[in-house]
Order: C-alpha cells, then sequence, then structure tokens
C-alpha cells in the first residue's frame, strides 16, 4: 500500500460515483448535498464500494477499523467484517458509556468534539479511518488525534467521497495523513 493519495479504479468509480444523488441547497441555500442513500440501497454498488475498500486494505496489517460518527458508522463495521477485525466508533462527545479520551474541532460555526474509549485500541495498533466525505477535514483529523492520543498508527483515512475544494484533504495530507477516496464532486 503506497503512502500517496490514490483513487479507486475509474470504472468502479464512476460506477460509484454515479448512484450518489446530489441535493441541492440542502441543508441550506447553496449547498450541494452529496446523498450516499442510493449507493446504500443498491446491493451491487454496495457490494463494488466494499469490494474496493477490502482490495485496498487486505493484507495491509491492520488490526481495527475506526469510523467516524454518524456515516463511517455504516461503512466500519462492513469493511472490518470483511477483513475479519473489529470495528471502533469515534463517537460526538456524550455518546459512549464507558472512561473515553476526547477532541475538539472547529466548525463553521462553532467547535465540536469527538470520543473514543480508553481501552479501544492498543498503542502500535494499525488503524484505518473511515467515513463518507472529506469535507473540511476537522472530524476526521479529530479521530486521527484521539487514535494517536491511546498510542494507535493511523496509517490511513479513507472516505467514499473528497469533497477537495472545501480543503479537507489538503489539510489532512499536510497533517501526514494519507487518504483514499473513491470518488470526488467540485463545488460544495
Amino acid at each position: 500500500m503506497s503512502n500517496t493519495s490514490a483513487g479507486a479504479p475509474c470504472d468502479a468509480a464512476g460506477f460509484i460515483k454515479s448512484r450518489i444523488r446530489t441535493v441541492p441547497d440542502w441543508p441550506q441555500p447553496g449547498v450541494q448535498f452529496r446523498d450516499i442513500t442510493p449507493l446504500l440501497q443498491d446491493p451491487k454498488s454496495l457490494r463494488v464500494l466494499i469490494d474496493l475498500f477490502v482490495q485496498r486494505y487486505l493484507g495491509a496489517g491492520l488490526n481495527a477499523v475506526a469510523g467516524l460518527d454518524a456515516r463511517g458508522f455504516i461503512i466500519g463495521p462492513i469493511l472490518a467484517y470483511e477483513l475479519n477485525l473489529g470495528f471502533i466508533p469515534i463517537r460526538k462527545a456524550g455518546k459512549l458509556p464507558y472512561r473515553t479520551v476526547a477532541q475538539s474541532y472547529q466548525l463553521e460555526y462553532g467547535t465540536a468534539t469527538v470520543e473514543v474509549h480508553e481501552d479501544a485500541c492498543a498503542p502500535g495498533d494499525r488503524l484505518v479511518i473511515v467515513d463518507d466525505l472529506i469535507a473540511t477535514g476537522g472530524t476526521m483529523m479529530a479521530g486521527k488525534i484521539v487514535l494517536e492520543q491511546l498510542g494507535a498508527v493511523v496509517i490511513e483515512g479513507a472516505a467514499i467521497i473528497d469533497l477537495p475544494e472545501l480543503g479537507g484533504s489538503r489539510l489532512l495530507r499536510a497533517a501526514g495523513l494519507p487518504l483514499y477516496t473513491v470518488t470526488e464532486f467540485g463545488g460544495h
């Protein structure tokens, strides 16, 4: 596995991209929301998507898959199951019942915090973080930081969609996190 950014094979990426619905002006005017629910509802496109991730991480020496709240909870457990690994949920603050480690990050208007159980992984564990998309990169960066506080090695961030104009993928790569995305969309 390379430490450089890589995309999915063109035919598979185009197929996946064709199954993502764009909802204009949601949740506010000017936003082009990238809706993955049609992709998830279609058995063939869901299988192609998961197979892309499995092929990427099979034999990568991972100890677990971490998923970001909330859409990373859809893809992450399926990927973990297919790779015969455990799954680590990275939740929004106040959602986990046991002792946690937390990391706050900036949003467009204010801040948010993610948490992980303090025993979610062991020092030296090799992990990949999964989410549906990379926009500003704040959530994935916070997930990376909180897992590294536990001693984990985050080998890559993975997402279905990159929105490069929002700068998140650039921010994450500058922070030393290699990324794998299946497709990208311009505009937001």
